[in-house]
């Protein structure tokens, strides 16, 4: 390939994608390059992507239809005791309860290959090129200015600026001398078992929440706590992930044989836990088993969490520049802001004829006072399971678990959530009902599994005045949700004067009245539940018939 390029991405996992369609949309003439022979074939596993990472993240996935194999409204968190007693508590405190879920989900379960293909064809559809089987080994540098990059075939592929998105395994930023390689206590090995199992079986057991396993170290059921993330078990459409992760080392001078842990810990997990050997063993089929390795630790490293993400005629997006989730294990939101935020600054630098660092600087300026980014790259709930280990305080252990994959995660999830949240509604006030919009068509699009390049959809054909009128009812509450922030935006000084400042204190305000409030919160459900089943019920049968058209952004 002998042409020259505005924009050269490297890799085309979750966040590369996003940087070329951004720059390809804005006419630079944009190429995506990927190791692998088909786009996804290097992350075939699976994960949860956060509502959050679809809220805030491009226009183009927020108001499309990505393909994903389950809504999320929630996590059960099940803590072992003594799994020979059968001694197991259960925190499932951070769930959407009815009748918001499974409409308003906690996130959206998705298998990484056909979501990646997704995004490039997207990215291809708006004139960026993708060129695959061929790996990017080194920086064409002139005058300590990255000006493109030399492939494994020879090639010198001139660019003005090169976004790099090949994940936290790839050596060019270090090569192009930005960032160091990260140290094995930051990097996690992940072992996960790929089972079939039919989608009304799923539907029984698991409904829409992922559940999480928890144990002490001398049990053998699990990573040690704080190195790893216990164990995790993901349903999708018609299949599930059983996955368990350990930090690749231990501690200092210490790596563990992970290989002979992970068999011996799942045998023993599978064997002895009841609702797996019951209701999962008789009617799941192993398909694959398959390994990863992702950095979990890096945000909380200070020397590599302070290093650039950039330099002369280079941008690092994604898990390259360390930007993993250290509490949900998931690097998707922060691939996707970061690659959003790395296109519009290459799109301004090259505009002005200048990809020198003192332009691209404003890149890490940006990453570093994102609120949902740097929240999730710098949580410490995980990490400090290791101490509720070494100590054995089952206190210590319900709180780091609560804190981070309970409703305790309110109490520093909040305010940068808000942070990020109230300028949106503040530039667009029709924002809000346009992520309506975006939780009912997802869910339509799941049940019908019809998504963007899939057959038409085929609804069930229903005609009725009931259901006419329901959705002329759901056209006009949205434009009332419009009108009334519309209204609101005008007071503007008024909002910045108060809501800002409160929302900077929220964290702190609910750690103190939390354990107040979900003690009532628990109970109110539970009273609400059967008003809730009957309402959910209806709700989801609206969305099944409704036209399609009315959930449109």
């Amino acid at each position: 390939m002998k042409e020259d390029f505005d924009i050269i991405v490297v890799g085309a996992g979750f966040g590369g994608p996003v940087a070329a369609r951004i720059s390809a949309e804005a006419g630079l003439k944009t190429l995506i390059i990927e190791r692998s022979e088909n786009v996804g074939d290097k992350v075939i596993s699976g994960l949860t992507i956060p509502f959050y990472g679809f809220l805030f993240g491009p226009k183009f996935i927020r108001d499309g239809n990505p393909p994903f194999e389950r809504p999320s409204d929630g996590i059960i968190n099940y803590i072992i005791k003594d799994i020979e007693k059968g001694d197991i508590e259960i925190d499932d405190s951070l769930r959407v309860p009815k009748p918001l879920s499974p409409i308003i989900a906690f996130g959206y379960n998705a298998y990484c290959k056909p979501f990646c293909e997704w995004e490039v064809r997207k990215a291809v559809e708006v004139g960026a090129i993708l060129k695959t089987s061929t790996t990017v080994i080194d920086v064409i540098k002139e005058d300590k200015c990255i000006k493109g990059i030399i492939t494994d075939k020879g090639e010198r592929i001139r660019s003005k600026i090169v976004i790099n998105a090949e994940g936290s395994k790839g050596l060019l930023a270090i090569k192009a001398g930005i960032r160091e390689r990260y140290p094995p206590e930051t990097i996690s090995l992940a072992d996960t078992y790929d089972y079939v199992m039919a989608k009304e079986d799923i539907d029984k057991v698991f409904g829409y929440s992922v559940k999480m396993c928890w144990g002490w170290d001398e049990q053998r059921i699990a990573p040690p706590l704080g190195f790893g993330n216990g164990l995790m078990v993901w349903p999708y459409r018609n299949s599930l992930h059983f996955m368990q992760d350990q930090c690749l080392r231990l501690e200092k001078g210490k790596v563990p044989n992970l290989n002979k842990l992970f068999k011996e810990y799942h045998s023993n997990i599978t064997q002895k836990l009841l609702w797996w050997q019951n209701l999962v063993e008789p009617h799941a089929k192993l398909r694959a088993r398959m390994w990863d390795c992702f950095e979990i630790y890096v945000g909380l490293n200070e020397k590599l969490r302070n290093m650039p993400n950039h330099t002369d005629g280079m941008i690092l997006i994604g898990d390259a520049a360390g930007l993993e989730s250290t509490e949900l294990c998931d690097g998707v939101p922060a691939a996707w802001f970061s690659a959003e935020i790395a296109a519009n600054v290459a799109i301004e630098a090259i505009k002005a004829n200048d990809t020198s660092k003192r332009i691209l600087r404003k890149y890490d300026r940006k990453i570093k006072t994102h609120p949902i980014i740097q929240w999730s790259i710098s949580g410490r709930n995980r990490y400090n399971l290791r101490l509720a280990q070494k100590e054995h305080s089952l206190k210590k252990l319900r709180k780091c678990i609560h804190n981070g994959w309970g409703l305790g995660s309110l109490t520093h999830f909040t305010t940068p959530f808000l942070k990020v949240l109230l300028p949106y509604v503040n530039n667009d006030p029709t924002i809000i009902t346009k992520w309506i919009k975006m939780f009912f068509r997802y869910y339509q699009n799941w049940f019908y599994e019809s998504y963007d390049y899939t057959d038409k959809r085929k609804l069930r054909k229903v005609s009725s005045k009931k259901l006419r009128k329901m959705e002329k009812k759901f056209t006009r509450y949205l434009r009332l949700i419009d009108s009334l922030l519309k209204s609101l935006r005008k007071k503007r000084k008024l909002l910045s004067a108060i809501i800002i400042p409160f929302n900077n204190s929220l964290n702190t305000l609910l750690k103190r009245i939390l354990p107040i409030f979900e003690p009532i919160y628990s109970i109110t459900l539970k009273l609400l539940n059967p008003i809730s089943n009957q309402l959910n019920n209806k709700i989801l049968k609206f969305v099944k018939y409704a036209n399609p058209s009315i959930f449109q952004a």
